[in-house]
């Protein structure tokens, strides 16, 4: 247990290091808090909620733990300022968020205590994250879900534990308790897993779903530019087949469909939304094409994580999807990570 304490576990007051990732429409009250029950660490997704709305998810986990949590949110989008309220307000440990960092925001949240966490997905990336305030973070390798660059999680991992001062956080391709020694060997303070608690018993995605994650080798996760102009790795189903034989103009059109859904979703006015919009494209390089296509991720993954069609949505998925056969309650999962990390550990000690 002693080799398991970390400088995460310290900051987040979790008894393991291991982090249960903010996925839009998978992440919900329900599983933030099973998560943390079993001793990890959860982060609500309050990217694909009102941000309205946010605070009584927050007030929603807090009926169902009392063990420290994280909101995580995206800090170029309408309502950023009013989920950091809420965060504040009420306590919540910490703060996660990817794109497009926003020092004023970071620096608030701090300021009232919250720890900030970002995802990077490049030792670059990482250094100014620590320049901005990180106090933890998450490094996402290549074999990561959604968004995705092209270097390994071990890589990533000991370059960027090398580069920061701060704990690095590893992800991308773990699932078991051996993932976690070899993330501590690379100089990492701890692991954090999407695909591994999206396939739990207290995840909220429709079996219809499901199965598609159960049934995936590896050759099926596959990465693709199809959705949004950008590098996504995902299963491979219907959709992506009909978006990679799709002219420009056809993925265009149904861009703008997806962003008007969008806004519906999320109750934002169409001038917040091109504001975000402009934003996202200003800090992450975008053209236009994929400013306008990055509508279609959040609706399409809707389509599968909570619709339950998985046919016609997005199927985010981490590489680690093809080697994962079952759906074990949190509780079980974190339980059998630590065991196998334990004796792990000790059968390397001399």
């Amino acid at each position: 247990m002693d080799g398991l304490r970390t400088r995460v576990t310290q900051r987040l007051g979790c008894r393991y290091p291991i982090l249960q990732t903010g996925m839009g429409w998978v992440a919900t009250p329900r599983l933030v808090a099973a998560a943390c029950n079993a001793g990890a660490f959860g982060f609500l997704a309050a990217a694909t909620l009102p941000p309205s709305d946010v605070e009584e998810a927050v007030l929603e986990v807090k009926g169902l733990t009392d063990r420290p949590f994280g909101v995580n949110f995206l800090m170029d989008a309408p309502g950023a300022e009013v989920i950091s309220e809420s965060i504040i307000r009420q306590n919540v440990r910490a703060a996660g968020y990817n794109r497009a960092p926003n020092a004023d925001l970071i620096k608030h949240l701090k300021n009232n205590d919250v720890v900030c966490v970002p995802t990077c997905g490049a030792v670059a990336h990482a250094v100014k994250a620590e320049k901005l305030g990180a106090d933890i973070i998450i490094v996402q390798g290549s074999e990561g879900g959604g968004h995705t660059g092209n270097v390994p999680t071990s890589l990533l991992a000991t370059a960027s534990a090398d580069a920061v001062d701060v704990p690095i956080v590893a992800a991308g391709g773990f699932r078991d308790g051996r993932g976690l020694v070899a993330a501590l060997a690379f100089g990492a303070e701890g692991i954090a897993m999407g695909t591994r608690f999206l396939m739990t018993q207290e995840s909220p995605v429709p079996d219809s779903t499901l199965a598609r994650f159960l049934d995936a080798n590896t050759s099926d996760i596959i990465v693709s530019r199809a959705l949004d102009g950008l590098p996504q790795r995902m299963i491979q189903n219907e959709l992506t087949r009909v978006l990679e034989g799709s002219g420009a103009m056809r993925r265009l059109a149904m861009a703008l469909r997806n962003a008007i859904a969008l806004r519906r979703e999320t109750g934002v006015s169409v001038i917040d939304l091109v504001r975000s919009a402009l934003s996202m494209r200003k800090n992450e390089k975008l053209s236009n094409a994929q400013m306008i296509l990055a509508a279609n991720a959040p609706i399409l993954a809707r389509i599968a994580m909570s619709d339950g069609d998985p046919a016609h949505g997005y199927l985010p998925s981490g590489t680690v999807a093809g080697l994962l056969d079952d759906r074990p309650t949190c509780e079980t999962l974190v339980r059998r990570i630590v065991e196998e990390a334990t004796n792990t550990l000790n059968r390397l000690r001399p």
